[in-house]
């Protein structure tokens, strides 16, 4: 771990499911010390309890980083337990969804470091990209903190506005899903046209990690990738002119689908 005070001081991680386990074991395998992390959570994994963290202990008076990675509905439970640690030195670090920072400053008291992100489930194969952004009392060096402790499970970018986190929900946050149920989509029309399930499914998946993998690293955006696929008058073409339709086809449709994830954020995030 490239930040000391982090080791030094203590990290809690308050809520250990499948996001924060992905993050908990890139930490460890950056270096930072099991001994240095406190772990609050009622039913922890049989791989957190082997990883020689602090279980459910108590904790650290000012620890260096208080990060909340339980789910929004038992907030109100977990946060009066930490609440001696706000308007200190102690940053809190969220990864709650729907959560605002005036929500937490109101838990916490107004002079509290509060970053909050929003990741995403590749973190849990190091593949996810987290969105940032913090209070008016998080520092730059509160920021760059955040940022590397996040990194340890993919990308980390940062926003102006708060009031943009809605739209990185809808997009980034929601977007696995919608993913995961394009391939759904796409195999079950490959088993129309008369494939197995079990190949449509195989051809859905290798198509699509494939894809997403090539847009990754290509120095061409998606647009031109596309291009390069497409042949005039082939079948690719054929394919697209349904996909692509300006009424029917998939623009309008995932307009609408992240717009309905985002007007729920913000619908979670005002109560």
């Amino acid at each position: 771990m490239k930040d000391g005070v982090i080791a030094e001081r203590g990290l809690v991680l308050l809520g250990c499911g499948k996001m924060g386990s992905a993050m908990l074991e890139g930490w460890l395998k950056r270096g930072l010390p099991a001994t240095s992390v406190w772990v609050n959570d009622p039913n922890p994994s049989d791989w957190v309890q082997a990883q020689g963290v602090n279980l459910n202990a108590p904790l650290p008076d000012a620890p260096a980083i208080v990060l909340i990675a339980v789910k929004p509905q038992m907030m109100a439970d977990a946060l009066p337990s930490l609440k001696a640690m706000g308007n200190g030195p102690t940053l809190f670090l969220s990864v709650a969804a729907g959560i605002s920072i005036a929500t937490y400053e109101t838990l916490l008291g107004e002079a509290t470091p509060i970053v909050r992100a929003m990741p995403n489930t590749p973190a849990a194969v190091g593949q996810g990209i987290t969105a940032i952004i913090g209070n008016g009392r998080a520092a730059a060096e509160d920021l760059d903190l955040s940022e590397t402790l996040l990194s340890a499970v993919g990308e980390v970018v940062r926003l102006e506005s708060e009031t943009q986190m809605d739209a990185v929900t809808g997009l980034s946050g929601s977007g696995p899903a919608y993913v995961f149920h394009m391939i759904e989509c796409m195999a079950a029309a490959g088993e129309a046209q008369g494939l197995s399930p079990e190949l449509a499914m195989s051809l859905a998946k290798a198509t699509v990690a494939g894809a997403g993998a090539l847009a990754k690293q290509a120095d061409d955006d998606p647009a031109q990738l596309r291009r390069n696929v497409t042949s005039p008058n082939g079948t690719t073409q054929a394919g697209l002119e349904v996909l692509m339709d300006e009424g029917t086809g998939l623009p309008p449709l995932m307009v609408a689908t992240v717009k309905a994830a985002a007007d729920r954020s913000r619908e979670l995030a005002n109560g």
